[in-house]
């Protein structure tokens, strides 16, 4: 499914296929977007695209990744992620699990508190369940797990 939507907004992106390069553009990207770049902790992208008439982003990976978070915990990052991006928000997310407990729960929607201190970010699912963390909990520096 995601591959068909990466193809519907292909025309008019911006796409980047150099990973050092793409690791560049999407903290570039989530840092214009008032996003912690600590979100994406991705060190084996393929290509970024970013479509900025429909505000559609896309990343693909090597290969799916797996980081633990201090705070957060687990968070398994797909082949592919997609959402579309503006100030503050990743909406329709698709390719990012979270682990609550024992079971993987797919996250649909981010949103970052524009409020001074202590800053919030927000963790959606597809079922409407949310989570709010401080900021500081996706800024450190999250273990690759094998």
């Amino acid at each position: 499914m995601a591959s068909k939507q990466i193809e519907s907004h292909r025309e008019g992106a911006e796409i980047y296929n150099e990973p050092s390069v793409c690791r560049q553009k999407v903290e570039e990207l989530l840092d214009q977007c008032h996003i912690p770049k600590g979100l994406m902790p991705l060190t084996n992208l393929v290509e970024l695209g970013h479509n900025n008439s429909s505000g559609f982003i896309w990343l693909k990976q090597a290969k799916a990744t797996k980081y633990k978070f201090k705070e957060l915990g687990a968070t398994s990052y797909g082949p592919e992620i997609t959402a579309f991006i503006k100030d503050r928000e990743l909406k329709s997310l698709t390719g990012i699990k979270s682990k609550e407990m024992i079971i993987w729960v797919t996250l649909a929607h981010v949103t970052v508190d524009d409020s001074e201190d202590p800053g919030k970010i927000t963790f959606s699912t597809t079922m409407g369940l949310s989570k709010t963390y401080p900021l500081t909990a996706i800024e450190d520096d999250p273990k690759e797990m094998k």
